[in-house]
């Protein structure tokens, strides 16, 4: 399936609306966010599916929408260093893929890369935004241990489920992803 202008557009609204519902989803059983990390399901798979610009603004886009419209997360400062972190991660998935790199590489890679971009972030908003908040190396530890069960959730069923999607719709996701 070629990519054009108008695909891309209709696929990263459907990811972004996927990044509204799927956590309220997850608060509406009583699972909580940074646990599960239910808003990065969507822009990690958007970024198997999409070119890298558009994985790049569904990342932005999701946490912000969803804080304004739903209050979830908290704007400043979550929001805002949520924005940066998916972003990385839909970007990196995007490239990663077109690299031809193995899935659960890719998302290792990605998870990583948007970590610290979230911590860089972090710091940024402590030392030029006067926000109170958790240093940059606490606030990472404590991302990455409380969101274990997220982790493995996203290592475990993001790749089997683009593997469902190639056999459903076999030209959706390049080929040179394993």
């Amino acid at each position: 399936m070629k990519k054009t202008k108008s695909r891309e557009i209709v696929l990263s609204g459907l990811f972004i609306a996927l990044g509204l519902l799927v956590p309220m989803a997850f608060h509406a059983i009583g699972g909580t966010g940074p646990v599960f990390l239910p808003m990065h399901l969507p822009v990690l798979i958007g970024g198997f599916i999409l070119s890298p610009v558009y994985a790049l603004m569904v990342g932005i886009l999701t946490p912000l929408l969803s804080s304004v419209l739903t209050g979830m997360p908290v704007l400043m400062p979550m929001a805002f260093i949520m924005m940066v972190e998916l972003g990385i991660y839909g970007l990196a998935v995007s490239l990663l893929k077109e690299k031809g790199i193995n899935n659960i590489i890719t998302l290792i890679t990605a998870m990583i890369l948007g970590r610290i971009s979230a911590g860089m972030m972090v710091a940024i908003l402590v030392s030029f935004v006067g926000v109170r908040f958790a240093p940059p190396v606490t606030f990472l530890i404590g991302a990455v241990t409380t969101g274990i069960p997220g982790i493995l959730i996203q290592l475990i069923f993001i790749p089997i489920l683009i593997s469902a999607v190639k056999k459903a719709v076999p030209n959706l996701i390049s080929e040179k992803n394993k």
